[in-house]
Formats: C-alpha cells, structure tokens, sequence
C-alpha cells in the first residue's frame, strides 16, 4: 500500500492547528502531515487504515495517541497493543515494530523533527 507522508511544516507558530479539518478532508488509507515544530519535536496527524510495515527508529522515541477509531502496535516478540481513542503508546527507539488500523483511525503523532518516518530499516 501506498503511504501519504508529507514531512513539511503545515503551521507556524501562533497559527491555529486545523488538525480535525484535514483529517476530515483526507480520503487516502494511510496519510499523515507534519502539524508544526515545538522546540526539537513535531506533532504529527495521521489517517491510518491497513497496516505499516516493520520497522524501527534508532535514534527517536515516538509517541501514537489515537483521536479516532482503533490502532493496534505490533511489538517484536510482545503481545499487541490496541489503543482506542484517548490512549496513547510510547514505542522506545529502537524497537522493531509495526501500526495496523482494521478501520479509519485518525492518530496524532509526537517525535523528534529527525525521525525518518518509514524507518531506519
């Protein structure tokens, strides 16, 4: 499946965040869009609906906190976490891991401004 990521800044600082509106606009299955910088961290909204592949961050922590329907986070060698809206999970750097939504779920995503989104591997 194709993924939609779009890395560039949407908002600057004292712009209202219309996080809701591009959520509701996006018809792709997996998309997301760089909200805005705070100091070495981006917040990040994404529109999930299939799976992502296995992959890891060496040098990043990232955080998921779903808004929207049901976001599952295969962990190497661990049970599954299912995050329903108002939860959220850490995934440590280096941990080999995946996200898979079986519904439209709309996640909003903190890490640092250096991650590779599709991964280090």
């Amino acid at each position: 499946m194709p993924y939609d990521i779009h890395t560039n800044v949407k908002y600057a600082p004292l712009e209202v965040i219309e996080a809701g509106a591009l959520a509701d606009q996006c018809e792709q299955k997996w998309w997301n869009q760089t909200l805005c910088q705070v100091n070495e961290s981006v917040a990040r909204i994404g529109v999930f609906h299939g799976e992502f592949h296995w992959h890891k961050h060496d040098k990043e922590d990232e955080l998921f906190f779903v808004l929207d329907g049901t976001l599952l986070v295969d962990i190497e060698g661990q049970p599954t976490r299912e995050l329903k809206p108002r939860q959220g999970l850490v995934v440590p750097k280096g941990v080999v891991h995946r996200t898979r939504a079986p519904e439209r779920t709309v996640v909003l995503m903190v890490e640092p401004a250096t991650v590779v989104a599709t991964g280090d591997e």
